[in-house]
Formats: structure tokens, sequence, C-alpha cells
């Protein structure tokens, strides 16, 4: 990871990690936008077959490093191979984690990445600190709220919203973070790091953009059922 510019002054120590599994129809537009931004971006490829390992290595030139998994981990894979990759980095002293479907708003990302430091170790990206999204459902909101009850129950911690794909940790966070959880119950193995870590947290508002696309995909209920499961399970 020698001879890599560092041409962007406020966010020089900081990368970008965006965990993929097939979203070639949003994907370009996603590291588009990171990379106007960012100036190191790490896409961790989870053996996705939409193309979507070769969209990202189409930004090569902008500053976007894609690893590639051979066979499919899950989210919490990506996401530690990613912390793995940007720990080889000597001068990363910030990372960002950042969901490839489009949901999440890159000037949430910065607003993140600025309150690290003074006395923060993690600032973790809630959408329940602000009005809920109007175009969540009820019964989305009434899972994930659910599964925020039993998060912060089984990891003693006081947030609420428990499973945001949008963080930024300092590099001490980063070193403490060690994922054995391959699905969803990533999120919560997260926060169990944090307390037995010792780090000092907040939680940030932050915008979820349910579009078409993540409707369509499912993910709008789904999703949050399948994190319950995988909470109830591990």
């Amino acid at each position: 990871m020698t001879g890599m510019a560092r041409e962007a002054p406020e966010f020089e120590d900081l990368w970008v990690i965006v965990p993929v599994f097939n979203e070639a129809p949003v994907l370009a537009a996603v590291i588009a936008e990171l990379t106007a931004v960012f100036p190191y971006i790490c896409v961790v490829d989870d053996c996705s077959t939409d193309g979507s390992a070769q969209i990202a290595a189409g930004f090569a030139n902008c500053g976007v490093r894609l690893v590639a998994h051979p066979v499919n981990l899950g989210q919490g894979a990506a996401l530690q191979t990613g912390f793995d990759y940007t720990l080889g980095d000597p001068l990363m002293q910030r990372v960002v984690t950042f969901d490839a479907d489009g949901q999440h708003s890159v000037d949430d990302a910065v607003r993140l990445a600025r309150r690290l430091g003074a006395g923060c170790d993690v600032v973790l990206g809630s959408r329940f600190r602000g009005a809920p999204p109007v175009s969540m459902s009820w019964a989305k909101r009434l899972v994930l709220r659910l599964a925020v009850a039993y998060t912060n129950f089984s990891v003693r911690l006081k947030l609420t919203d428990t499973h945001n794909g949008l963080r930024a940790m300092n590099r001490r966070a980063v070193e403490a973070m060690n994922l054995t959880q391959e699905g969803m119950a990533h999120a919560t193995e997260i926060l169990e790091r944090i307390r037995r870590a010792g780090l000092r947290y907040t939680e940030e508002p932050v915008e979820i953009r349910y579009s078409e696309y993540s409707k369509a995909k499912g993910q709008s209920l789904l999703n949050s059922i399948n994190i319950l499961v995988d909470l109830l399970v591990k």
C-alpha cells in the first residue's frame, strides 16, 4: 500500500469500507459519490455474480481498491476483510463503513468522520435520533425497535439504532474489531467489541434513503426480520 498520494488534507488519513454483494444497478453511483469526497475507498466484493467487482475495479484511478472474496462469506466477513486491509496502511487513522445499496448519504459520512476524536472512538449512525424516515413502514420500524431493545439488553449499551451500516471509527476501534459473525448479527458483534474494549462512542442522526431499488430487493422489511432471527440464534 505504498506510493499512494495524499491529496485531500482533511481525509488523507481516512478509508471508506464498502461491503458489496450484487449491487451492480447502483454501485457505480455510490462509488462516484464517495470518490468525489473521500480519496481512499476499499470495496470488498463478497463473491458477487452480477459484475459488481468489475464496476468497482473501473474506479481504480479514483482511489478505489478492490478486495474480492472467492466465496460468499456474508457482510460481517466483508467488513472484517476491509478492517484488515485498511490496517495495512500505516497512515490510516479513521475508517467509515458505508453500505453499497445507495441508502446512505455521503454528507452524513462526512459528519460522522468529523465527529471522531475529542473523546470519541466510534460514531454510530442512527435513523432514530431524529424523526424516523417517512418511507419506513410501521412493520419495519417495529422490528427494528425490537432489535434495538434486544441488542441494548444483550450488550449493555444504550443506543437508539443498533443495526445501521454507517459508522465512523478511529484506528484504535478498528484494531479492536475481530468479527466472526457472518450474517446480519455482525452489527451486534461490533457493539460487543466496543463495550469490551472500553471504546468511547456516540450516535449521530443520519438519513436512510429507502429507494425503489432497495424495496425491490426486499431489503425494506426482510433484512429487519433477518436481524432478529440472527440475534436470536447466534
